[in-house]
């Protein structure tokens, strides 16, 4: 070989080796989510937000409804970063105060168990990841299937209020704009139909439904199920600051199964999008065989519920450790 090519040989596998020695500390510095990521800098984090969960649960039962909604409503939004948690400033609304949000409450419990947690180990939890594990939890405390669920995401700075409604569909959307949102994001049909399960459980506002009940009633309605529907929502307009709801199942409202499935198929779905979901042929045969095996709803739904828990999440010197949930962190 002569002196030339060797010199480039050398100069070649000097240059690969410090590629693979950046390329090994940048792994090192952002492994990404992986199980047990606070395993040496916490490693009770997973065992606070547990206890937490169950302690705020025994005192407050609908707690466990927020924290499901909330890794749908934080994760779906581009990213899964805790955006969700941040309060208005006087720059820019929170994500939590848009119309698509209306009824998410019970933020004050997270802020508990982000406490609990720093006592233990100061600056080190992240609350995008808080948010995922008291839902992981939260969904146990309802009677729902336990999905072991990676953690290392980091805390964003930003509202993403602006662009909720890009993500976020509403309840009254068309079916293929659900499935083509949450597509989007690698959830596929029966992951989505498995998701629409969280229905089962907590309630619906009668604001959200009045326009199926007046001026007259959506005659896609079980007529049985229309008696009660008016009882609990009297007025067409509901009063903004009274609380009329309907529960989403009347038979289990407080447990996470799929009687859900039985119920839309029996015309008794609050939401559009629930009657929607048992009617258009891309969805109805997942509905039927989710109302048939309670098994299968749960292994569509841990499989939807880990895909929506790793969207896009902020890793390694990405994003922050923020102090308070409710607030970024102040950097001088």
């Amino acid at each position: 070989m002569s002196s030339k090519a060797l010199f480039l040989l050398l100069a070649f596998l000097s240059f690969s080796a410090v590629s693979l020695r950046h390329a090994l500390a940048d792994n090192e510095q952002d492994p990404g989510l992986v199980m047990n990521f606070y395993k040496d800098t916490c490693p009770q984090a997973e065992d606070i937000i547990k206890e937490q969960v169950k302690l705020l649960y025994k005192r407050h039962k609908n707690t466990a409804f927020s924290w499901l909604r909330n890794i749908f409503h934080d994760c779906a939004v581009q990213s899964c970063d805790a955006s969700l948690l941040l309060d208005s400033t006087r720059r820019t609304l929170s994500e939590k105060e848009t119309d698509r949000s209306f009824g998410l409450r019970n933020f004050r419990y997270l802020d508990t168990i982000k406490e609990a947690v720093e006592r233990e180990c100061p600056g080190v939890v992240s609350c995008a990841d808080i948010l995922v594990l008291s839902a992981r939890d939260g969904i146990v405390s309802l009677g729902g299937p336990h999905i072991p669920l990676k953690t290392g995401r980091r805390d964003g700075r930003k509202s993403r209020a602006d662009v909720v409604e890009q993500y976020l569909p509403d309840h009254n959307e068309s079916i293929s704009v659900v499935l083509e949102r949450f597509s989007a994001m690698g959830v596929d049909t029966p992951g989505l139909v498995a998701l629409l399960g969280a229905h089962s459980v907590g309630r619906t506002h009668c604001v959200k439904l009045v326009h199926r009940l007046y001026p007259e009633v959506d005659p896609a309605l079980n007529p049985d199920h229309v008696e009660h529907m008016l009882y609990k929502c009297p007025d067409a307009i509901p009063d903004p600051k009274a609380v009329q709801y309907v529960r989403n199942d009347r038979g289990t409202p407080m447990v996470l199964d799929n009687n859900y499935y039985r119920n839309i198929l029996d015309n008794k779905g609050l939401l559009i999008v629930d009657h929607q979901l048992a009617t258009d042929k891309r969805t109805k045969p997942y509905v039927k065989k989710m109302a048939k095996s309670q098994a299968y709803f749960f292994k569509e739904f841990a499989k939807a519920i880990t895909k929506l828990s790793e969207n896009n999440p902020l890793t390694g010197t990405k994003g922050e450790i923020r102090k308070q949930c409710n607030v970024a962190n102040k950097h001088h």
